[in-house]
């Protein structure tokens, strides 16, 4: 049995790329969630009035890897003490967020802000919302295993890219074979 999982963490371009290389990650979809509108499109999003994020709703096998491993997979490859920034990507729509389908979804996400705000991992306040998944709904075609299909486009290159290598740097163990 699978659970689902939603992350925003910057453009999901970025984050797509890689939680599909993540072991025991079933599907990763790019979309768009806890917005006011239903099934916003990508130039809607954009302008930030909906108040939709960009996402990527993993889905995976909880006896293959944990919420935990998740979240610390999140944390590593995005900067959680932005607010509505990552990089050159500014606007609501790139805010961090987990955005939660269990109650211990939401347990294990607190606690892991929690520890991190405790140690001062990052040394600045974390940010990231933490919020029941709301109003989902896929992004177009166009965006689904974007990196995949256009690894020598610049942004993939100069953003995406290094952050796969850090992902399969920090958590060899983690890579999908």
């Amino acid at each position: 049995m699978t659970e689902t999982l939603v992350l925003g963490g910057g453009c999901f371009w970025c984050t797509e790329a890689v939680y599909v290389k993540v072991r025991g990650v079933t599907d990763v979809e790019s979309g768009y969630c806890n917005g006011q509108s239903v099934a916003p499109t990508y130039e809607e999003v954009c302008t930030g009035r909906t108040g939709h994020n960009e996402v990527v709703k993993l889905e995976y096998d909880p006896a293959t890897i944990s919420t935990r491993e998740l979240l610390e997979i999140f944390f590593v490859i995005h900067d959680p003490t932005t607010l509505n920034r990552q990089g050159n990507d500014v606007g609501t729509q790139y805010r961090s967020g987990i955005y939660f389908t269990t109650p211990e979804q939401a347990e294990v996400a607190q606690a892991l802000i929690g520890e991190l705000t405790a140690t001062q991992a990052f040394g600045q306040r974390i940010v990231t919302e933490v919020l029941p998944l709301a109003n989902y709904s896929a992004a177009e075609d166009y965006h689904q295993d974007f990196f995949e299909r256009n690894p020598y486009q610049g942004y993939c290159m100069a953003v995406a890219a290094p952050k796969v290598v850090k992902f399969k740097k920090t958590f060899t163990r983690l890579v999908r074979d």
